[in-house]
């Protein structure tokens, strides 16, 4: 009994070490590389998409930079690997790319199943449909009997299959792997519809011969909330992709922005000071320095900068901040705090908030 009792202890030491090990070890390879590995799109304006020059911008990619600048603080200090869908889970799941930014859906399946991480929503979603404005139609459910373009390995399809059925209306898919190839086929009238996130519709209109002659429908017919996925097995990099995105959250909702982050250090602000490192010493528990989120903010901005510039209101694609609004403006965009203690804006050591206790 006291042979097989120090063998367990002694195995359950050794696999908290094999464990501890293993969890610093994709930030040690980037850190080793000199630079993320992130796999976005293969040309999504708006979300991930190069210039003719290579240059990649999007909100996918701008948290990309994010977390470069939380490590490195150098924002540049990034690798695209441009991913299909069918390409995206496999490449993460071989440790081709450190980090997924991919315009990906969050579900069960794929969170439990595959061996990987949802690190949080940096998009809420819902899938739509885009018809040519001479079809006439201005609802949905006008579309039996349609034939509807969209992307194989995604969860568009699925959807698709679920409300055809649940509205008792045919239709005939027509899917391709590559983004750009469903495109094609829409533009050159190959089929009547095209179906993917909204997000997407906006964004692959700019792209079509004569975008003015199609229109978005107003039904939106699921669930599509965005984000960054990791491996599973590597908390502490789990931890950094997933508090750079929530430091970005946090500092819109606070008021810190790309402009005005030097002057916040001198905040009198709890919230804002743990936030940019002044006070607390957040950094080390995730093998960061103090100032990560401060370069976060000051070199790539905060959540709502990321937002505006790629995809808000005066950009091409037009889009509004809807449900990606920050929980205090009408939306449902909000993320944890640092520390235990605080409430927020105005937080004072002791304070409750909200009759909790601190």
């Amino acid at each position: 009994m006291k042979r097989k009792l120090l063998s367990f202890v002694f195995g359950a030491a050794f696999g908290v070490a094999a464990v501890s090990a293993a969890s610093a070890a994709t930030l040690d390879d980037v850190k080793s590389k000199g630079h993320v590995q992130c796999g976005v799109s293969q040309g999504l304006p708006g979300f991930s998409n190069p210039d003719d020059k290579g240059n990649w911008t999007g909100i996918d990619v701008d948290l990309c930079r994010a977390i470069a600048a939380a490590i490195f603080g150098d924002p540049d200090k990034v690798n695209y690997t441009p991913l299909s869908a069918k390409e995206r889970f496999t490449a993460l799941q071989s440790g081709e790319i450190d980090v997924l930014s991919r315009n990906t859906t969050w579900t069960m399946q794929r969170d439990t199943a595959l061996g990987l991480n949802f690190a949080g929503v940096n998009y809420y979603d819902g899938q739509g449909f885009m018809v040519r404005k001479s079809l006439g139609v201005t609802s949905a459910l006008e579309l039996a009997g349609a034939a509807v373009c969209t992307n194989t390995g995604t969860t568009t399809e699925l959807n698709l299959a679920d409300y055809f059925r649940a509205n008792n209306m045919t239709y005939e898919v027509v899917a391709f792997e590559k983004a750009d190839e469903v495109v094609r086929a829409y533009d050159e009238g190959r089929c009547d519809v095209y179906t993917t996130d909204q997000s997407g519709l906006y964004a692959q209109r700019l792209k079509l011969t004569n975008p003015e002659d199609h229109m978005v429908l107003p039904e939106v017919i699921s669930k599509e909330p965005l984000g960054p996925v990791v491996r599973q097995g590597d908390d502490q990099w789990f931890n950094i992709v997933k508090w750079v995105l929530f430091a970005a959250v946090n500092a819109e909702e606070l008021g810190v922005s790309s402009e005005n982050a030097e002057e916040s250090m001198k905040s009198t602000n709890p919230s804002i000071r743990r936030l940019l490192g002044v006070e607390g010493d957040f950094g080390p528990a995730v093998g960061l320095d103090k100032n990560w989120a401060y370069n976060v903010i000051k070199m790539v901005g905060n959540y709502g900068e990321m937002f505006d510039r790629n995809v808000g209101p005066d950009t091409p694609l037009g889009i509004a901040r809807g449900l990606n609004a920050l929980w205090t403006k009408g939306g449902i965009q909000y993320a944890p705090r640092s520390a235990n203690g605080g409430c927020g804006h105005d937080d004072e050591p002791g304070c409750t908030c909200r009759g909790q206790a601190p």
